[in-house]
C-alpha cells in the first residue's frame, strides 16, 4: 500500500501553486500537459485523488515543520493551546498567539496557502471528472471524494481565519474566499454563513454521490475519503457552527463500522499506525517520509529529531492532575510525583531517578533524549526521524461530539451515556461513572475532550469555539509552563483568536478586504 510519490493533477495550478499569491498566474502545468490528458480516464482521476491525499502529508514553503495537516495539528492546534507544554521560549510568538493580527507572518500565511492548494486540486477534479472515460459509478465516487476534500478544507479555514460562531451574528460576519472552480481571478469574501452553507452543500452532494455510486474505498485506503469521512466532516463542521442536531446525527453515522480501538492499541501502538477507529488519516512509511519536517518528528517520544530529544512534548500539570488514577490514559504521561526534577522547566537530569525510571519503562526512549516531568508517551513513531501515520478523524472524537451535542440539545442522559461509552465501556477507566448535569456536565465533556484528544491538534480550536479564557501557570503558580509562556488570554484578545487574511492574498486579490463582505452578484 503506497500513496503515489507524485501528484498526477497535471493541467491545474494546484501542483505547485496556491490561491494566495502571484503564483496563481503561473499556468505552465496546463500548457505542458493539458487538462484533457490529466482527466482523460477515471484511472487518471484516481491518481489525482491520490495526489490530494499526498498534499495533506507533504512539506511546503521550505520551512521545517510546515508539513501538510501535521503542521496544522502541531503549530495551530497544540502549541497555542492550554494543555500542551514545551520548553521553547523562542516560540512564544506562536505559542502566545501574538501573530494573529500580522498578515505578513509566515504563520498567518501557511494555513491559507495549504488549504487553498488542496481546494484547487479538488476543484479541478470536480470540474472535469464527468468528462473522463470510465464507468459512471466511478465518476460519482471520485467527485464525492473531491467534494469531501474541499468541504474539509473550507471547514478548517473557517476555524482559523473567521470569528467563532457564537460571535458571528449567526454567520453574518466576514467569511472566506469561496473558489469553486478553476477561475483564479479576483474574488471577495463571502459571509461566514455562506461559507458554512457551501460546506454543507458540498457534503450533501458528496454523500448523495457516495450512495448512488455504490463504491467504497479499499480496506487499506484509510488515507482517502469515503462516506464516513464526509459524515465526520459534517459532524465537526456542525459542531463548530453550533448546529447540534446535525452534529449529533452525523457523528453517529461517522463512527458506524469504526469501533473504538483496544486498550492495548490505545496504550502501546503510539498513534502512528491506523486501526479500527481511524475514520480518516494520512499515510506515511519509511520510503515516503518527511524526515525532520513531520508531525511525528515534533512529538514522538522515540524520535531522534532534535525537536523531540531536546524539547519533549508534555501535558500541562493541571490537566494531568484531573485525570483519575483509575484511568489508563494517565499513563500516557510521565508522573513525577515523589521525584526530583527542575521546577522551572520540568527537566530531569539523566542522573535523577525520574529519568532512570522513564528509560526503564520506555526502553525505546533514546539515550540522548532529555527527560521532562509530564512528558508524553502517547505518540511514538514507527521509524526515525518521524515516520508515522497521522489520524484526522477517529470514532472517539465522534463520541465526544455526540456528548456535546446531546448536552446542548438538553439531553443530559444522552451526553452521560456517550461519556460512559468512551470511558467505562471501552475500559479506559473501568471505574468511570457520570451523573453530572448542567454546567458540571459540560465541564466533564470538555475535560474528556482534553484528555482523549490531547496532542492531536484540538486544544486551541476547542478553546476558541468554547470562548474559554486560556490560562497557563508556571511552577510557582501551580502549573508547569515557562514563565514567558504562563499567560492568560481572553476570548476577546488576540484579534478574537482569528488569523488575519495574509497579505500574499490581498496583494494579489484586490477584491479581498479583511473585514468586508462582498455581496453575491
Amino acid at each position: 500500500m503506497k500513496i503515489f510519490k507524485y501528484l498526477l493533477i497535471a493541467g491545474i495550478a494546484a501542483l505547485g501553486l496556491s490561491s494566495c499569491s502571484s503564483d496563481y498566474l503561473d499556468t505552465a502545468p496546463t500548457a505542458e500537459t493539458g487538462t484533457a490528458t490529466a482527466f482523460e480516464t477515471t484511472d487518471n482521476v484516481k491518481l489525482a485523488i491520490n495526489g490530494c491525499a499526498r498534499v495533506m502529508m507533504n512539506q511546503y514553503l521550505g520551512t521545517q515543520g510546515m508539513c501538510g495537516e501535521g503542521c496544522i495539528k502541531m503549530w495551530y492546534g497544540n502549541y497555542p493551546g492550554q494543555d500542551f507544554y514545551v520548553n521553547l521560549n523562542g516560540w512564544a510568538l506562536l505559542i502566545n498567539q501574538n501573530n494573529h493580527d500580522t498578515p505578513t507572518s509566515l504563520y498567518t500565511y501557511y494555513p491559507w496557502f495549504y488549504y487553498y492548494k488542496l481546494i484547487s486540486n479538488a476543484n479541478s477534479i470536480i470540474m472535469h471528472v464527468d468528462e473522463a472515460a470510465g464507468v459512471e459509478a466511478d465518476k460519482e465516487f471520485l467527485k464525492a471524494q473531491a467534494l469531501t476534500f474541499r468541504a474539509y478544507s473550507y471547514m478548517m479555514l473557517a476555524q482559523i481565519y473567521c470569528k467563532r460562531w457564537v460571535d458571528s451574528d449567526n454567520g453574518n460576519c466576514p467569511g472566506l474566499v469561496l473558489r469553486l472552480n478553476e477561475d483564479v481571478g479576483e474574488l471577495g469574501l463571502t459571509s461566514l454563513l455562506d461559507a458554512y452553507n457551501q460546506i454543507y452543500a458540498d457534503l450533501d452532494e458528496a454523500i448523495r454521490l457516495y450512495k448512488s455510486s455504490g463504491r467504497h474505498r479499499e480496506t487499506n485506503e484509510f488515507f482517502l475519503p469515503d462516506i464516513e469521512v464526509a459524515y465526520a466532516t459534517y459532524a465537526r463542521a456542525a459542531m463548530n457552527r453550533c448546529d447540534w442536531h446535525n452534529a449529533l446525527e452525523y457523528a453517529k453515522l461517522a463512527r458506524q463500522g469504526y469501533p473504538l480501538m483496544s486498550n492495548k492499541e490505545l496504550m502501546y501502538d503510539g498513534f502512528c499506525t491506523h486501526n479500527s477507529e481511524w475514520i480518516w488519516g494520512g499515510y506515511s512509511a519509511t520510503d515516503q517520509t518527511l524526515y525532520y519536517y513531520s508531525y511525528h518528528a515534533y512529538i514522538a517520544y522515540n524520535s531522534n529529531a532534535g525537536n523531540v530529544r531536546n524539547y519533549p512534548k508534555c501535558v500541562s500539570k493541571e490537566l494531568f492532575e484531573q485525570i483519575p488514577s483509575t484511568d489508563i490514559r494517565r499513563q500516557w504521561w510521565l508522573d513525577p510525583t515523589g521525584y526530583t526534577y527542575t521546577t522551572t522547566t520540568g527537566q530531569a537530569a539523566n542522573s535523577t531517578q525520574l529519568a532512570k525510571d522513564a528509560r526503564a519503562a520506555y526502553p525505546d526512549l533514546l539515550s540522548n533524549a532529555t527527560v521532562y516531568a509530564y512528558m508524553q508517551f502517547k505518540v511514538r513513531c514507527n521509524d526515525t526521524p518521524g515516520v508515522g501515520e497521522l489520524n484526522f478523524f477517529r470514532s472517539s472524537e465522534m463520541l465526544l461530539i455526540e456528548a456535546e451535542a446531546e448536552y446542548n440539545l438538553g439531553n443530559a442522559a444522552g451526553a452521560q451515556a456517550a461519556l460512559v461509552a468512551l470511558n467505562k465501556t471501552s475500559g479506559r477507566d473501568p471505574e468511570y461513572a457520570c451523573n453530572k448535569t448542567g454546567a458540571d456536565l459540560l465541564n466533564e465533556i470538555k475535560l474528556y475532550r482534553r484528555i482523549e484528544l490531547w496532542g492531536e491538534g484540538f486544544d486551541w480550536f476547542d478553546m476558541k469555539r468554547w470562548k474559554d479564557t486560556l490560562v497557563r501557570h508556571n511552577y510557582a503558580e501551580g502549573g508547569n509552563f515557562l514563565a514567558t509562556l504562563a499567560v492568560t488570554i481572553k476570548p476577546e484578545e488576540k484579534n478574537e483568536w482569528r488569523f488575519m487574511i495574509p497579505t500574499r492574498e490581498t496583494d494579489y486579490n484586490k477584491a479581498v478586504k479583511d473585514g468586508v463582505i462582498t455581496p453575491a452578484e
